[in-house]
């Protein structure tokens, strides 16, 4: 068996451009995806409440504004860098910075004095407790006589 040269393509890490090429399909997926500074969220559903939970890195509770507006909660912020320049040169930066907005649609009828959020360690968490079970429509009605 006769050993063969063997070219590394461009995706392996040995290969000279991998780095660029990683660079290059990283910003392609930026591109694709939401705005830089736009939070990424998780929706679950328990059998008494949607919980919304926003990653907001660097970010306090002062500095993020949610609000309920019929079936809409929208999370509104600002992401900044602080800088303190003391003689230093910055050649890369890849924070995500500016403000956002993000708006899901819940279901109607929530109530928005019982919603709940809180903050810890960047993460918000959004609780909205779902509104008391209506009466099943459809069920049969008992006709009773008329006295």
């Amino acid at each position: 068996m006769t050993p063969t040269a063997r070219t590394p393509a461009p995706f392996d890490l040995g290969h000279p451009f991998a780095a660029v090429r990683q660079e290059i399909d990283r910003l392609f997926a930026d591109m694709a995806g939401l705005p830089a500074a736009a939070p990424r969220m998780d929706v679950t559903e328990t059998d008494d409440a949607i919980v919304v939970t926003a990653e907001l890195p660097g970010l306090e509770d002062e500095d993020v504004d949610v609000t309920l507006t019929g079936n809409l909660l929208t999370l509104r912020g600002e992401k900044k860098i602080e800088r303190e320049e003391k003689g230093e040169t910055r050649h890369v930066i890849e924070r995500a910075t500016g403000r956002f907005a993000r708006a899901l649609e819940v279901p109607a009828g929530l109530d928005p004095q019982a919603v709940k959020a809180t903050m810890d360690k960047g993460v918000l968490t959004v609780t909205l407790p779902k509104p008391a079970a209506a009466p099943a429509t459809g069920q049969r009605i008992v006709i009773t006589r008329a006295a």
